[in-house]
Order: C-alpha cells, then sequence, then structure tokens
C-alpha cells in the first residue's frame, strides 16, 4: 500500500502510463472521487490535443490553468496554517476561494443523482470557462484598482458577486440529460455575460 519503490508497482506504472493517487483526507471529507489531483497524472495527456483542438480548442488552456490554480492554493495553505488568511495578498485570496469553487463544485461528483451521475464533455469545458472566467476578472479588477484610492479587494468582489458565486458554484446542477446542450449551454454563455457586465460595472 503506496510503497511506490516496489518492483511491482514500478513496472506496472511503467507500463500504464497512468497513476491515480486515492486520498484519505478526501475521502474522510466524503469528496468522491477521492483522487489526489497534485499527485495523480498521465503521460496520455497530449494524446487527444488533435481532437480538442478542432473542437474545444479553448480546453487545453483552461485544463493547464486550472492545474496551476490547484498547486497555487496547495503552496498558499501552509502560508496561511502559519500567519492566517488576512495577510494573504488579495489576488492569493481570490486564488483560495476559486480553487474552492474548483475542488467543492467542479471536480466532486455525487454518481447517485442523474445530474452528476456523468458530465458530456460540452458541460466539462463550460464549466471550467465559466470558473477560469471568474478567477480571471477578480485578478484583474485588484490588480487594475491596486494604486486607486478606492481599490477593489476580495470581501468587495465576494459581496457584490454573491449571485454570480451562488450560480457557478450551481452550473454542475444542470441535467445533461433533461436540459440538453442547447440549454445548459446557452445557461452557461448567459452566466458568463452577467459575469463580464457585473465586473464593468464594477470598475466603472
Amino acid at each position: 500500500g503506496g510503497d511506490f519503490s516496489d518492483p511491482v508497482t514500478s513496472a506496472t506504472l511503467s507500463i500504464v502510463q497512468v497513476f491515480w493517487g486515492l486520498d484519505k483526507k478526501l475521502a474522510q471529507r466524503k469528496h468522491f472521487p477521492s483522487v489526489n489531483w497534485l499527485i495523480s497524472y498521465s503521460k496520455y495527456m497530449r494524446a487527444l490535443d488533435e481532437y480538442y483542438e478542432e473542437h474545444f480548442p479553448e480546453f487545453v488552456p483552461l485544463r493547464l490553468k486550472v492545474k496551476e490554480i490547484l498547486q497555487e492554493e496547495e503552496d498558499l495553505s501552509e502560508i496561511v496554517q502559519l500567519v492566517g488568511k488576512a495577510s494573504l495578498a488579495e489576488t492569493d485570496k481570490v486564488t483560495l476561494e476559486v480553487a474552492k469553487l474548483i475542488k467543492d463544485d467542479f471536480l466532486q461528483q455525487n454518481s447517485y443523482s442523474t445530474y452528476d451521475r456523468y458530465c458530456p464533455f460540452y458541460k466539462t469545458v463550460g464549466m471550467l470557462n465559466n470558473i477560469i472566467t471568474f478567477y480571471d476578472l477578480s485578478r484583474n479588477a485588484i490588480e487594475s484598482t491596486i494604486s486607486d484610492e478606492n481599490r477593489v479587494t476580495w470581501n468587495e468582489i465576494r459581496q457584490e458577486m454573491g449571485n454570480i458565486l451562488y450560480e457557478l458554484s450551481s452550473m454542475k446542477f444542470k441535467d445533461a440529460h433533461k436540459d440538453g446542450e442547447r440549454r445548459i449551454m446557452r445557461e452557461y454563455k448567459k452566466l458568463n455575460d452577467d459575469m463580464q457586465a457585473a465586473f464593468s460595472r464594477m470598475l466603472e
């Protein structure tokens, strides 16, 4: 159990080229599937790049950004334990909150539900696009006003964007079987437009 120096384990990993690291802490938190996103890997990551480029060109950059956010959140968590969240830069607070959104409302699944039993790829990309859009808009709002007298903070964003955050966390509840691709993507597009408009109003 967990001995990666074992010859059989090493040989198996070299053949399958994929590793899903199960995480006891995730399982204890009822986070399923309990796959640790930082230690798991696949050496087939680029195998479908041609397909993604043709059908979902935005997916690969989104996937990369999500991995960066989750890794940065892991690094920041050590700082938070030492000095507290309040001492973090405003952009770091955004990273922590968006990472929580990714973990709890994107990666976590309930296989007993009709909406979460499976996730069509268009829904995956649509959800990721909105989450990363919120991340980028939040960071831009903070960074573009950092030298202003009325600079934007994460607390202000959270208060102003309460409805947006609720909608982001509710995206997974769209039922692909019942609602269909056209309706789901239309609602995701509306949410994205609402986000853009809300941040524009905030920065006026």
